[in-house]
């Protein structure tokens, strides 16, 4: 099952950088309807079954816009279980004014949203608003999945707010508390969820895309002022497209991963590159190549701590052939690929330990006006977005890496906060907002 999250369009409170919350005085602007017209128009490509909104004036709005523009028979559910944390003693004022009238709470709410109480307005008892955000999302997903099951393979869109779907991602990821601060919602980005059927649990979600605005300006989320990377998986070769394991043997791109490059080097003209780093294997020093084509003359600085996993025997073989020599170990990689061994290769833990590590140094290196390039593959690419979004090893299959998929994040100035994934997957500039890039054989 495909579960489309999109967030209403910029509305009159978010121009005033005031809090909404529950309230529903703030209304969309015209900026926020077009968004939510372009959002609409993006999505026509898309076989959708169902629809299901925040009652709430900004959030219907946006779902009146979309259905518009989809100009499909679907009849919108209007859920409260989607409607916005409750900030009620915050509601109407600016984020400013809030800092200077509730110092502590506000601190709390960067650092640590979970712990959070607030004072209820009607009957002055203190509540916790993230733990109930939580609960009602969770009650929220149950319904829906039980509706709507993996195995039905519909399409479903949510339109709501900001910190509801943030709960919702957490709750389907097992993030919980965890990621809240970790992941970034724009108004009308779209974040793609699939839902698959799991043998030993009761579903599998994988993250194909996270915060996408392509469809409003064909570009990036602004920087902010902290410094920027860019983490790009290389584009396709044959063996990606032939299902091979790849791993650590150099296959270079063919003609339709040369023109994922091109298109990722083009997508990023825009941003003012002023670092690169790649892959030391010749995939992804090709990808990266092009797309600093589209930049000033910088250099790439090969990293070898950022190679494919080493697949051992199973590299260059098709699923079918390690089907017929290692069946069991092929399921437990699929299941819990953090207790696998690689005949002869690596484990996913020390690819977690290497690629971190590199990652980290990186990102120390830079300063606050640099926007750093790095290239990468799929397993390498999918420790580093885990690490970063304070999942484990064991979550790996939890994230998709399309090639010349770009993913950004913007590293914390605060040594309290994490850092942001600011958007994740983006492939729109390869063609459609959903992922279509080869499966490949990781």
């Amino acid at each position: 099952m495909r579960l489309l999250l999109i967030r209403h369009g910029l509305s009159t409170f978010n121009l005033e950088s005031k809090i909404q919350g529950r309230n529903d005085m703030s209304t969309l602007t015209e900026e926020g309807k077009s968004q939510a017209a372009k959002t609409g128009e993006i999505l026509k490509e898309v076989s959708i079954e169902a629809i299901y909104s925040s009652p709430l004036q900004r959030a219907k709005e946006t779902t009146n816009s979309l259905l518009k523009e989809l100009e499909k028979p679907i009849e919108p559910i209007f859920d409260n279980d989607l409607l916005e944390v409750d900030l009620a003693p915050w509601t109407g004022l600016t984020t400013e004014q809030v800092k200077k009238k509730f110092p502590k709470e506000y601190q709390t709410w960067k650092v640590d949203p979970r712990k959070l109480e607030l004072k209820r307005t009607d009957n002055g008892s203190f509540y916790k608003p993230i733990e109930e955000l939580s609960l009602q999302a969770e009650k929220f997903l149950k319904k829906l999945l039980k509706k709507h099951t993996p195995q039905s393979k519909q399409t479903v869109i949510v339109v709501a707010h900001n910190a509801i779907l943030r709960s919702l991602i957490l709750e389907l990821t097992g993030l919980n508390h965890k990621g809240f601060r970790r992941i970034k919602l724009d108004n009308t980005s779209i974040s793609i969820l699939n839902i698959k059927e799991h043998q030993s649990k009761e579903y599998q979600v994988q993250i194909e895309c996270l915060n996408s605005t392509v469809h409003l300006n064909k570009s990036l989320p602004r920087k902010g002022n902290s410094a920027r990377l860019i983490l790009v998986r290389h584009g396709e070769t044959d063996w990606n497209l032939q299902g091979r394991f790849q791993g650590q043997i150099d296959i270079p791109l063919n003609e339709t991963g040369k023109s994922q490059a091109k298109k990722a080097g083009n997508f990023l003209s825009h941003v003012l590159i002023n670092k690169a780093y790649s892959s030391s294997m010749i995939r992804p020093t090709q990808t990266a190549t092009a797309i600093i084509e589209f930049q000033d003359q910088i250099q790439i600085e090969p990293k070898k701590e950022l190679i494919e996993i080493a697949h051992g025997l199973w590299e260059g073989k098709l699923e079918s052939e390690i089907t017929s020599s290692w069946p069991d170990l092929l399921k437990t990689w699929k299941q819990s690929p953090d207790k696998v061994q690689m005949p002869e290769g690596e484990n996913i833990y020390e690819v977690w330990e290497r690629s971190v590590k590199c990652w980290e140094e990186i990102s120390k290196s830079l300063t606050a006006q640099d926007t750093a390039l790095v290239v990468a593959h799929d397993a390498v690419n999918k420790t580093i977005i885990c690490h970063l979004l304070g999942l484990h090893p064991s979550d790996i299959w939890m994230i998709k890496q399309g090639n010349g998929g770009v993913t950004v994040v913007d590293i914390s100035n605060d040594p309290g906060q994490p850092d942001v994934v600011t958007c994740l997957n983006l492939t729109s500039h390869l063609g459609g907002i959903l992922d279509n890039t080869a499966e490949g054989a990781l």
